[in-house]
């Protein structure tokens, strides 16, 4: 091939693939609402899906879906695509929706539109990535010369049509890599949340709680204006430079739990939710050595330990083969391995770490049959990315028909011997007897 088709193939491979940096548009779900009063006169909402595009460009750049409706992303000093680094364009997920300031109307936004417009409608954008790598929510600010409704605008939302196209800007964004976190016990956890407002010292208040079973609990606060500062876990240096992050330095069963990112700027609040879940493999062993002896007839209880785990999803199999085969490998037409029926199950234990644990156990009952043949404890648990299996291989001591005769022999030779050192003594205490006579 010559270097100017190798050239050639190699561009188009990368046209192929658009990172978001490329990609000037994005399909997005709109769920747009109809704020009504029914029968009884109580404020009722309807939501209403509808077809939208994200687009970046310049103003007046045509839409690229002209049925849906567009929100063009232009003049912004925040770059929305520049806090999905890493991802393409077929891995996002994009939901807008409408943003209600909740009547703070008298708070103007310090960055006005180009064309010097006081008033301003807001949206809120979400893009999530599809195998939940991170989340990004956006605050697109649309500029208008309408002033909002003396009510709150929800009351009166001014209608979007089908194919309009709504000029924007970023004003706010909030991020957070990943929004579910997986953590051992003991384990130290960064749970991260990043933001950047489109203007220089905005008046910000970062706030963490946590929601546990319904308890919501205030871990930190900050306020940029007067700089109070409450609780802790958030690096306050880091807070300059948009890093919100919360530090959590040993996790423990009771650590699981939402913990809620809030980033203030008024009229805008932005909030992710991050879900740390506790996760512990269990500890596996069983009650007997890699082999087990036990004359034929014999029994013997045989336990598997599965300690220390948590969450409580945990499953204990027991299998049996031929230990041959078994170490032989797979082969085709192979016996699979058997699952034993006569296994018990311990209730859960509850650990003082909160930690749970199970035994699982069988009686083994020693046949001639089952000599050489493998059991298996398979225990399979969340934390795992594959069972842990500890065996043994028994071994059965039959009783043979010659070794029997053998010891009756050696019996009879034992009976004989004494018998024949008995008379022995007795001939001998006899002609003792009889020299001693006088006659």
């Amino acid at each position: 091939m010559s270097p100017i088709l190798t050239i050639l193939s190699y561009v188009c491979l990368c046209a192929g693939v658009q990172s978001v940096h490329q990609v000037s548009w994005l399909p997005c779900h709109f769920t747009d609402e109809h704020v009504f009063l029914d029968a009884d006169g109580h404020t009722r909402t309807e939501h209403v899906p509808r077809d939208a595009v994200l687009q970046f460009g310049p103003t007046g750049h045509p839409p690229a879906n002209p049925s849906a409706v567009t929100f063009l992303v232009t003049g912004s000093k925040l770059d929305l695509r520049r806090f999905l680094e890493g991802a393409e364009a077929e891995q996002l997920e994009c939901e807008l929706r409408r943003y209600s300031t909740k009547g703070a109307h008298d708070i103007s936004w310090p960055v006005q539109g180009a064309g010097g417009q006081e008033h301003n409608r807001w949206f809120s954008c979400t893009l999530g990535h599809a195998n939940g790598l991170f989340k990004v929510t956006g605050f697109l600010r649309h500029p208008s010369d309408l002033p909002p409704p003396e009510r709150q605008e929800y009351h009166s939302w001014p209608a979007i049509g089908d194919g309009e196209s709504l000029l924007t800007s970023v004003a706010m964004v909030i991020k957070t890599q990943p929004p579910a976190v997986r953590a051992a016990l003991g384990s130290a956890q960064k749970l991260h949340c990043r933001f950047s407002v489109d203007h220089k010292g905005p008046n910000v208040t970062v706030e963490w709680h946590r929601r546990r079973r319904g308890e919501v609990t205030r871990l930190f606060s900050h306020a940029a204006r007067s700089g109070v500062a409450a609780g802790g876990g958030v690096a306050l240096r880091g807070l300059a430079s948009g890093d919100a992050s919360y530090d959590l330095p040993f996790a423990e069963v009771r650590s699981e739990a939402s913990y809620i990112c809030s980033v203030s700027v008024p009229p805008l609040l932005g909030s992710l939710e991050i879900d740390l879940h506790i996760e512990e493999a269990p500890r596996v062993s069983l009650n007997i050595g890699p082999a087990l002896s036990l004359p034929e007839g014999g029994e013997q209880k045989v336990s598997c330990h599965a300690e220390g785990y948590y969450p409580l999803d945990v499953e204990i199999v027991w299998h049996v083969q031929d230990a041959a085969a078994a170490a032989s490998g797979r082969r085709v037409g192979a016996p699979l391995p058997k699952e034993l029926q006569n296994v018990l199950l311990s209730s859960h234990r509850h650990n003082q770490d909160q930690t749970y644990s199970l035994t699982s156990f069988f009686y083994l009952q020693a046949r001639a049959e089952a000599s050489g043949r493998l059991f298996t404890c398979s225990v399979s648990h969340p934390a795992l990315r594959m069972p842990v299996k500890k065996s043994f291989v028994l071994t059965v001591e039959e009783s043979s028909d010659w070794m029997l005769k053998l010891l009756g022999g050696l019996v009879l030779v034992s009976l004989v011997a004494v018998l024949f050192l008995l008379l022995s003594y007795l001939h001998s205490a006899r002609r003792r007897f009889v020299q001693k006579k006088p006659y």
